[in-house]
């Protein structure tokens, strides 16, 4: 009997090894960029691993201010704004009639959108930057709207066409006995039901622009356009980089984004599981 219970509590010992082991591969870098940007660059080339000998929070001031990096970063606040209530406005009705109405080619049309979140990005940077050059229409502050918002529709929509399969249909049909119409109903009933589903797709949709480069980094050529994961290639010089500027302005660039995961992490999930559901 001893050595029966031996042997699991090995195996669960190995188990919580291997996870703390996990842990650490992934908070660690995270922890390795936060204090080697209080670094001096003198600091880091000497010890890429070692603590800082002192904070040099002149790092982010330099950074923020004398290599413009609040521009890319407003500018990065703009198109995730933008670019995430399209989406959202496109995506919620869009998701709604596919859920809601049967019509011909219902199910093509369906299906396309599912397609499109199997196309890689990169294999659509070329025709989109002809595409762009041939209707003048590159190097411009909605340049990029476009083709976040196209990227963004699929798991949206995705999303929230499950959802609304899930909310019982005999709730918008008493809505309509009592003389409500079809746009009535589906702002004033449908989308206070579907919020939990929205703000997953919020969240979503703005990380995803938020994170995006490679379009930023073909179709803006102006510095004063540029987005904020292309504004931190400036840090990279041809025969040196400046790395504690460099991980200030990452860190710029990675603390909203953690901060926005972990205030709505439990949104996500739930959005995430409900949507998972269907009718």
């Amino acid at each position: 009997m001893k050595q029966n219970t031996v042997i699991p509590n090995v195996f669960k010992g190995l188990f919580n090894i291997v996870l703390l082991l996990v842990s650490v591969a992934c908070v660690f870098p995270i922890l390795w960029i936060l204090y080697s940007s209080l670094k001096t660059h003198q600091e880091f080339s000497l010890s890429i691993l070692s603590l800082p000998t002192s904070f040099h929070f002149e790092n982010y001031v330099t950074v923020f201010w004398e290599a413009k990096l609040y521009q890319y970063f407003l500018n990065s606040v703009f198109l995730g704004v933008v670019a995430t209530i399209l989406t959202i406005m496109i995506g919620f009705v869009s998701g709604y009639f596919l859920a809601r109405f049967q019509f011909r080619g219902r199910n093509a049309l369906y299906a396309m959108f599912l397609f499109g979140m199997l196309i890689p990005v990169y294999g659509l940077l070329v025709p989109v930057f002809i595409e762009y050059k041939y209707v003048g229409f590159l190097d411009n502050r909605f340049s990029l709207v476009l083709p976040a918002v196209t990227f963004a529709l699929p798991i949206v929509i995705f999303l929230i066409e499950s959802f609304v399969k899930s909310i019982p249909l005999e709730i918008e049909e008493a809505s309509y006995v009592d003389g409500t119409n079809i746009f009535t109903s589906l702002i004033k009933i449908v989308y206070p039901m579907c919020r939990p589903i929205i703000s997953t797709c919020i969240i979503l949709s703005f990380l995803n622009v938020w994170n995006e480069f490679p379009f930023s980094l073909i179709l803006i050529s102006s510095q004063e356009l540029k987005t904020l994961p292309v504004g931190l290639t400036n840090f990279v010089g041809q025969y040196s980089v400046n790395y504690p500027q460099l991980m200030s302005g990452i860190n710029v660039a990675v603390l909203p984004v953690i901060a926005v995961y972990l205030a709505m992490h439990k949104r996500i999930i739930q959005g995430m599981v409900a949507g998972a559901v269907k009718g």
